[in-house]
């Protein structure tokens, strides 16, 4: 039940991959290297790669990335801007590779998406033995006051139940992972230059956002317009949107 619940919000993110691609952020490089420290090899499975946002932090630390996405939209956006990558269509719960062909699976801001009684099984059986499992979040850092005012003024579907640094380690850890090992769960500052424009663009592209009726997400950016102009640190053009990159990693022992 909670699965079909959560479909629409899964299946939402095609429907605005260009503007995904084009606001969402990168992954903190230290927490990309933190999932993979312990991984034997440098075969990496970006699982859910969406757009490529971790794809691209892969590649730029070296690893021999594979990608697989199942939204036709979001895949065609990663080709466009890594075509270089091996990038292909499937999903956790169907992965297009070989047994113990991979050294780590990653999926930045999916792995709560997967159906983990379907794609745990998957997973094990694409890693090669002492190989990672690491799900990467960006989030927001709630600790500075005026972030934790965007998320009251935001609303649940704006700002959601992974979405900030004071609630994503809770979420996560109820995840059923493969049982490979024990997991463990770090933070990364991070952080994204934005307007107050931007910010309101990528706050859109949340899935509670992209799935609410028009009327009440256009009264939900603008309050959220609002706010930020408000905000004597987002009124007066570019600022830094302070953020963390958490991960929740399993070592396959």
């Amino acid at each position: 039940m909670e699965r079909d619940a959560r479909r629409p919000e899964a299946s939402s993110f095609g429907a605005a991959a260009v503007a995904y691609a084009e606001h969402r952020p990168d992954y903190a490089p230290a927490a990309v290297r933190w999932a993979l420290e312990a991984a034997p090899g440098p075969r990496v499975l970006d699982l859910g790669a969406g757009t490529g946002k971790l794809t691209g932090t892969l590649v730029a630390l070296g690893a021999d990335v594979i990608a697989v996405e199942p939204d036709p939209r979001m895949l065609a956006e990663l080709r466009r801007e890594l075509p270089a990558v091996r990038a292909r269509p499937g999903s956790a719960e169907a992965i297009p590779l070989p047994d113990a062909s991979v050294d780590a699976v990653l999926a930045g801001n999916a792995l709560h998406w997967f159906d983990m009684a379907v794609a745990g099984p998957e997973i094990a059986r694409v890693l090669a033995p002492g190989g990672v499992l690491a799900g990467l979040w960006n989030v927001l850092d709630d600790r500075v006051d005026w972030v934790a005012g965007l998320e009251r003024v935001g609303g649940s579907a704006a700002v959601g139940p992974r979405d900030t640094a004071g609630n994503w380690r809770a979420a996560t850890a109820a995840l059923h992972l493969p049982d490979i090992g024990a997991p463990e769960q770090a933070e990364f500052p991070h952080g994204q230059r934005r307007t107050a424009d931007s910010l309101a663009a990528t706050i859109a592209t949340r899935a509670g956002m992209l799935v609410m009726p028009e009327p009440e997400r256009e009264a939900t950016l603008g309050r959220i317009r609002a706010y930020l102009a408000s905000r004597p640190e987002t009124a007066g053009g570019e600022f830094t949107l302070p953020m963390l990159t958490g991960v929740l990693r399993v070592r396959w022992l």
